[in-house]
């Protein structure tokens, strides 16, 4: 690591404690600074993270305090917590700086930093690009919003060596001084307007990536996309595109972008994608059962995923969809739903307001749990159809996080229907 003592005997609270919380804060008491922790939930998941905090550590859980906010030098938090949360206010209110966890760690990298946003397909490039640097025999971590926290990373990064770093639009409000060598925005879509008031202030919150960037770094935009193009004339650092017409599969794309500016020969990189069989809980295929295709793509959390896996089924489609609304434009899917599906299934607490879109439609119904909306599929469904889960909600509403809702969904079909 580098710059070890900017923390140190530093009064900082951590607000969330969910994986990037408990990450910041193990990380901060390492570098001996006072640590304590502010979390509003209290339930056995939360429990269980506490418990792998240090004893020393302060903690209080349920509610935020301001006791915990006022008289600290510094407040990090967590991806989750709203930029109008009482914590951030508060620490607004008396002068005290917020960054978020992914600003803590890049304080601390010595590495290169390829940070990746956009609405779709970050954890695919993110991914990809760090399979591209291993096969170049470059030592390189990958982090972030894929699910390992950059902080937990930090601590084994040396110089010379790289990061690919998946970054949302939720830790990218709160940074100051972060500054990827390579910046990579690959699409801008509607979604999380249940967090942003307008689309303008989601596309703000994803353009920070690029606000300490100078000539020597790059930014690599989806040419194709207007509202991408458009960040260019904004950028102080070079420019690279990535379009249709050099690849059709512009997640490939992106990979090649970056590539080329580390000078990575195309065989490497060509290999790589030959190798690459796809992501858990996207367009997965769990099994083949009596004729039907049973496919977990919980990680589509939007509208456009979700349009993008049916386009990519050449079957008749069962589909089942549903969580916790983001302020999601339905109308947008609608014609499609026709044209490819034969049943809707809505769970969860969007299913009232996708009900008064497609109802009328085709054939809808509504569950209250998983388990039971896959059954109903199954019964709907004739030899040859696919069974495709792919919500265009994300999972708070009845799961933890995408993950643990596509588990259900693989257990369910393997548990409940083959076994």
């Amino acid at each position: 690591m580098v710059n070890e003592n900017y923390f140190k005997k530093k009064k900082i609270t951590v607000v969330g404690l969910g994986k990037s919380g408990l990450a910041a804060a193990g990380l901060l008491h390492t570098l001996n600074a006072e640590v304590w922790v502010s979390e509003k939930d209290d339930n056995p998941y939360i429990r269980e993270a506490a418990r792998q905090l240090p004893a020393d550590i302060r903690l209080e859980l349920g509610r935020h305090s301001q006791d915990f906010i006022k008289g600290r030098d510094l407040i990090v938090t967590s991806p989750g917590v709203e930029k109008s949360a009482l914590p951030l206010a508060w620490a607004e209110e008396e002068g005290i700086r917020v960054i978020s966890e992914i600003e803590v760690a890049s304080i601390l990298c010595p590495a290169q930093i390829i940070a990746i946003t956009g609405t779709n397909g970050k954890t695919t490039v993110t991914t990809l690009i760090g399979g591209v640097l291993k096969e170049a025999e470059k030592n390189v971590f990958v982090a972030g919003n894929i699910g390992q926290p950059f902080c937990a990373s930090v601590d084994n990064i040396k110089e010379g060596d790289f990061v690919s770093l998946e970054v949302s639009s939720f830790q990218l409000e709160r940074i100051s001084c972060f500054k990827p060598r390579i910046s990579v925005i690959l699409n801008f879509s509607c979604d999380h307007l249940d967090r942003y008031s307008n689309m303008d202030q989601y596309l703000e919150a994803k353009a920070r990536i690029f606000i300490n960037q100078d000539k020597d770094n790059w930014l690599v935009l989806n040419e194709g996309d207007s509202a991408v193009r458009q960040l260019a004339r904004r950028a102080k650092c070079r420019i690279a595109y990535f379009n249709e017409k050099l690849n059709p599969n512009l997640n490939l794309a992106a990979v090649i972008a970056v590539s080329k500016i580390l000078e990575i020969k195309p065989q490497i990189y060509f290999r790589v994608f030959a190798k690459f069989r796809g992501l858990p809980h996207r367009l997965e295929k769990v099994a083949e059962f009596k004729r039907r295709l049973f496919i977990n793509d919980s990680k589509a959390t939007n509208v456009d995923s979700a349009i993008f896996a049916l386009k990519s089924i050449d079957r008749p489609v069962i589909l089942i969809a549903g969580g916790k609304d983001k302020g999601a434009d339905f109308e947008k899917i609608s014609q499609l739903i026709r044209r490819k599906v034969k049943a809707l299934i809505l769970i969860g607490e969007a299913a009232a307001k996708m009900r008064s879109v497609f109802d009328g439609t085709l054939s809808l119904e509504t569950r209250t749990s998983l388990k039971e909306a896959l059954q109903l599929a199954f019964r709907k469904s004739s030899p040859g159809d696919c069974i495709l889960f792919s919500p265009m909600c994300s999972s708070f509403d009845m799961f933890r996080n995408y993950e643990e809702r596509g588990n259900e969904f693989i257990r369910c079909v393997r548990q409940e229907l083959i076994s």
